[in-house]
């Protein structure tokens, strides 16, 4: 890949997600609201993705090696914004703590992934940050207690923070099913992996 098909805005994103966030203040704060959780992206080699792309996992911080959501990500540089592929993990539980230990991240293979598609991410830069939603049409679907929902996801990241609010709507009224009712989670970063980014060139 040549330098000039990555602009600066996607590397700038790349290190600011690169790193383990913890909502630690928030939680100790409002307990009764919110959960301690760390959200954790860990950069894949250039070899995966022949690219940009992330491991990730939120863990509940008294249970760090089982995570309850684990995802792949390839960022894509769109010109104007910067569009974030999802993927699941076929038998993701084998891969947990991947963010953690690089022996197991090394273990994840292409084929270890499908896509999860009409789920991708769309960022564009704003100033000091990066504002993210889950692309438009109400279609990435998941199923929560019998209920079909779609996801609804924002998330806004600065070098140090990570903000996000996900909600699941049911598919027929768009009423909240499941999902945070007290507001976003606020995650400040305790450690970066951006010096784990691959370089482009």
């Amino acid at each position: 890949m040549r330098p000039s098909d990555t602009t600066s805005d996607l590397i700038t994103l790349a290190c600011w997600m690169a790193g383990d966030f913890s909502n630690y203040q928030q939680a100790f704060e409002n307990p009764k609201d919110y959960a301690h959780i760390h959200v954790l992206f860990r950069p894949l080699s250039f070899e995966f993705f022949s690219g940009i792309g992330f491991y990730s996992e939120q863990v509940y911080d008294y249970d760090l090696w089982l995570p309850y959501r684990q995802g792949v990500h390839r960022l894509v540089d769109q010109g104007d914004q910067i569009y974030i592929e999802n993927y699941g993990l076929k038998n993701a539980l084998i891969y947990a703590g991947s963010a953690r230990d690089p022996d197991i991240l090394k273990t994840i293979t292409p084929d270890c992934i499908e896509r999860r598609y009409h789920c991708s991410m769309i960022f564009k830069r704003n100033g000091n940050r990066f504002e993210g939603r889950v692309e438009p049409g109400n279609r990435c679907f998941i199923e929560k207690n019998g209920c079909q929902t779609y996801l609804d996801s924002s998330v806004e990241i600065t070098e140090t923070t990570w903000v996000s609010l996900d909600k699941g709507m049911d598919v027929n009224t768009h009423q909240q099913v499941w999902g945070s009712t007290s507001g976003p989670l606020r995650f400040e970063k305790r450690e970066s992996f951006a010096h784990e980014i691959p370089t482009i060139g």
